[in-house]
């Protein structure tokens, strides 16, 4: 393990500028401060990076031949850096975490990083965060034409309000101001359906728009979807945000003047970052410009089989994407669309030459809603035949979860509606970090994929799943996934709005998911946990989710209580004898979640502690 001293670091006059070397050319150092009493430090500053536009590994980002470049012919940008570092470096384990920053946020530094010694490295990489939210962010030029003229285009971005609005901020669009709002080009647009595109048009008479702000006469109505488009000027090249990434990477640890050195690289992105991580791969910015891997390991949380729709002109990275996140390939074996006739990959396309190794973890949402269609990662395009996972890769489904687990005790998004999913896998997604760390440091294997599979019978179509009756949940039979988003590195968007097949975990009697890692809320249930949920009907479109929400519909206490209500799934009395005959079984749960690394030890009594503060909020609300 190679560590570098970090002291000559430690006494630094603020503000400090550091030449680099390789692709970050000057680093600024505006603060060094403790980190409470952690015994790590907190490193503030930002990273100015140069890129040859003319390298084969940058050609790939989209306008880079229509950026302005310095007199060394080179494109320049820069982006905030954040370093969370043991202050003696004998402490640090010789490994980072890369935590790619969700929409500009900061990582904190959590007690499990300091146990285990890691450094902690966020670095900005989205262009659309503004200065005045002091957030992470990254400086890019504009393109222009040729001639040096401004490149003018249309924009456009969707919403679904859940209350009736008269005046709707389009937050997606924030940098990219309408400059002629009166023109043809800006259009309304009313769908009554989410995922897929077109609508009937507003007459322009009846609405408005004034910088970011969209009037409507009579209101927006709850639970309709809007898409509204106008004329914007000065495209950012979004994609030099992939290019910060790989760089800052290389600088940390090839760099002789890097404030954090380490032997290897970890990056961890959950929701929009795993898609952006997941485009990151398959657009080859995992080999930096001089041949060398950047990341060692990759953790894709919660990205399903979408990618970051960033590499392109007039990229919106910071939308949610519902329905707009996927694009063939899905999966990371190289296939043959049999819709486009094209052959890709995530992980085997021709710019792909150096593998980090990478997990994927799905929660129950990703394989539902929002079209995450999680089960392309590891079927065929079809969605009819089963796919091994190349060598480099493991994924790990977790059964009955959302999006985000739910703050304990849940909440309903309006009365009488089912309450938000709690199932929580965050402490068995630390352990698997730790397992991906162990693959690559050590050479130790980590635990074998858990995903659902067409085989067995455990992923099915979720037209054909027999979903039980639970109270206030309707059947979610009747769902689609929406359409396929154009992927832009295809010049005919490789089948873009072609329908995706949706395929779903099989459920058991009480509508829990079968497959997958069961943890105690999920496999000694108090419960049923989804990973869907429809809005509610005062917030319109009854038929349809609420995008990355789940639901969790807890079991009577007694017997007499669920008779007396229709509940068909046993009562809590009827499953088990006492308090303690629970948490005994929730024990016995964690305990072989321990033995097969899926939870660190150190986890186990927390999360019994947990069980039994459930146990008393239901049971002792029915007393």
């Amino acid at each position: 393990m190679r560590l570098k001293p970090l002291l000559f670091a430690f006494l630094l006059p603020l503000v400090t500028i550091l030449p680099a070397a390789a692709e970050v050319v000057r680093v600024e150092v505006r603060s060094i401060s403790d980190a409470g009493e952690s015994g790590y430090e907190e490193l503030v500053g930002t990273l100015h990076y140069e890129i040859d536009p003319q390298d084969p590994r940058n050609t790939i980002i989209a306008d880079v031949n229509l950026a302005p470049v310095n007199e060394s012919g080179r494109v320049s940008f820069s982006g905030d850096l954040r370093v969370l570092r043991p202050k003696d470096p004998s402490f640090g384990n010789g490994a980072a975490w890369i935590e790619i920053p969700n929409r500009g946020g900061k990582a904190s530094l959590r007690e499990w990083f300091v146990r285990h010694g890691f450094t902690v490295v966020s670095v900005g990489w989205e262009f659309d965060i503004l200065p005045e939210e002091k957030k992470m962010r990254l400086e890019v030029p504009e393109a222009r034409n040729s001639d040096g003229s401004p490149i003018r285009g249309v924009v456009s971005a969707v919403f679904t309000p859940d209350q009736t609005l008269h005046e709707q901020k389009v937050t997606d669009l924030v940098v990219y101001p309408p400059v002629d709002p009166e023109g043809p080009d800006s259009r309304l647009l009313i769908r009554d359906r989410a995922a897929f595109p077109g609508g009937r048009e507003v007459p322009r008479e009846d609405w408005s728009v004034e910088g970011h702000r969209v009037r409507l006469a009579g209101g927006f109505k709850p639970g309709l979807t809007y898409e509204v488009s106008w004329l914007a000027e000065g495209p950012p090249l979004a994609g030099l945000g992939y290019a910060a990434i790989r760089d800052a990477v290389a600088w940390l640890k090839h760099g002789d003047d890097s404030l954090a050195p380490v032997d290897h690289a970890y990056a961890f992105g959950s929701s929009q970052c795993g898609r952006f991580l997941r485009d990151f791969i398959y657009l080859g910015f995992n080999t930096d410009e001089q041949d060398r891997i950047a990341l060692d390991g990759i953790m894709a949380h919660v990205a399903g089989a979408g990618r970051l729709v960033l590499n392109e002109r007039w990229s919106k990275p910071r939308a949610i994407a519902g329905y707009e996140t996927a694009s063939f390939p899905f999966a990371d074996s190289a296939l043959t669309d049999p819709v486009s006739g094209h052959t890709d990959g995530v992980l085997e396309n021709r710019r792909i030459t150096r593998r980090p190794k990478i997990f994927y973890t799905n929660m129950a949402a990703e394989y539902w809603g929002a079209g995450r269609v999680a089960a392309l990662t590891h079927t065929d395009v079809a969605g009819e035949t089963d796919l091994a996972f190349p060598d480099e890769v493991r994924s790990y489904f977790f059964a009955g979860t959302s999006h985000g687990p739910a703050p304990f005790p849940p909440t309903a998004l309006a009365k009488g509606e089912p309450l938000a999913n709690p199932v929580s896998a965050s402490p068995s997604i630390d352990a698997l970090r730790f397992a991906l760390h162990q693959w690559v440091a050590d050479g130790i294997e980590p635990p074998a994929s858990v995903v659902p599979k067409l085989a067995d019978g455990s992923l099915v179509p979720a037209a054909a799943l027999n979903f039980p009756k639970v109270p206030g949940l309707a059947s979610p039979n009747a769902v689609s996934a929406g359409g396929r988003v154009s992927n832009p590195q295809w010049p005919d968007g490789a089948g873009g709005g072609s329908a995706l097949p949706l395929l779903v975990p099989l459920v058991d009697a009480d509508g829990n998911d079968l497959p997958g890692i069961r943890m105690p809320d999920v496999e000694t249930p108090l419960g049923t946990a989804t990973g869907w949920v429809f809005r509610p009907e005062a917030m319109g479109s009854p038929h349809e989710f609420y995008l990355l929400r789940g639901a969790w519909v807890p079991f009577n206490p007694t017997r007499a209580g669920r008779e007396a209500t229709g509940d068909s799934r046993p009562s809590v009395e009827e499953r088990y004898a006492s308090k303690e005959d629970y948490l005994a079984k929730v024990r016995a749960v964690l305990e072989d979640l321990v033995d097969s690394r899926f939870l660190e030890e150190i986890d186990l009594e927390k999360q019994v502690r947990q069980a039994g503060e459930r146990w008393d909020w239901l049971v002792g609300n029915a007393e």
